[in-house]
């Protein structure tokens, strides 16, 4: 009886694996097969099968074309935005866990458990002081950060800054001392002993690092709606997820470009995730053992 349940085991977990994969792709074939229907059929069925697949690359070109959306502008907006945001939380947080890491007074523990609990702090929470405080800064100094790619950046920073130093803290802690030291001794500074020593050593953790914040960083509607609004004015700052808002009205949604356009801006994360997956895994498990 034993025997024959260690054998059944493996093949129960190996189903609920796979129910569980099919529960989470739901959404996305959702998305996949509205995405290649007009608005009308999605109405009448939404889980019915497209009449055409052609009608996807029609509704991919509207998209390109509709001046609305303007989908090229805002694609490179978001992409400007990620790739800063990541690489500042990527610096400034292995810096700090660093720095964290190797001082062993109470205050380095006190700081990192104000990190870690900043994790649990809903952006609910302080979304409106963020957003009047960007205000007061924009009236006293005159620089248009709500609309500026600056403000973004810096919201980011300090929203991802918690998780990442707490994932940066944990792996920085199995790197050896010695090899810091050794450094040192051949005249490197603390700066050069960061950049050229430790920083390379942390690249598993890097990938892992950009891959959980790209994540979240390009697929964020909110805080872009809150520091850039809407983005309706002429050159202003407009994200993809604030672009397929422009699709939405109060008496009329364009369904079939509304999914497109989902579709379109969620591919490029997606196809990234893919090819770095096996480096999140390796990033977190190193990070927690060592």
């Amino acid at each position: 009886m034993q025997r024959s349940w260690h054998r059944v085991r493996p093949a129960l977990m190996e189903a609920l694996a796979i129910l569980i994969f099919a529960l989470f792709m739901v959404p996305f074939f959702l998305v996949v097969l509205n995405a290649a229907k007009v608005s009308v059929d999605i109405i009448d069925n939404p889980v019915s099968w497209p009449k055409a697949w052609g009608q996807l690359f029609t509704n991919i070109g509207l998209i390109l074309q509709n001046s609305n959306i303007n989908y090229w502008p805002s694609f490179f907006s978001s992409a400007i935005i990620t790739v800063c945001s990541l690489a500042v939380i990527v610096v400034f947080s292995a810096m700090a866990a660093w720095v964290l890491v190797r001082n062993r007074a109470w205050w380095s523990n006190v700081i990192f458990m104000m990190f870690v609990a900043a994790m649990v702090i809903p952006f609910q929470v302080v979304m409106f002081p963020l957003v009047t405080w960007f205000r007061q800064i924009e009236v006293v100094t005159g620089i248009r950060l709500l609309r500026q790619y600056l403000g973004m950046i810096f919201a980011y920073l300090g929203f991802g800054s918690s998780m990442s130093v707490f994932i940066f803290h944990g792996f920085i802690k199995g790197v050896p001392l010695e090899l810091e030291e050794a450094s040192t001794i051949d005249g490197c500074s603390r700066p050069a002993t960061f950049f050229r020593i430790v920083f390379p050593i942390l690249q598993p953790v890097i990938v892992t690092v950009l891959i959980l914040n790209g994540i979240w960083v390009w697929n964020d509607y909110l805080l872009p709606l809150m520091i850039l609004g809407s983005g309706n004015m002429a050159g202003a700052v407009r994200t993809l997820p604030l672009a397929v808002q422009s699709f939405v009205g109060s008496y009329v949604k364009q369904w079939d470009l509304i999914l497109t356009a989902t579709l379109m801006a969620m591919l490029p994360i997606i196809v990234l995730y893919l090819f770095a997956q096996k480096y999140i895994i390796k990033g977190m498990v190193e990070g927690s053992i060592k």
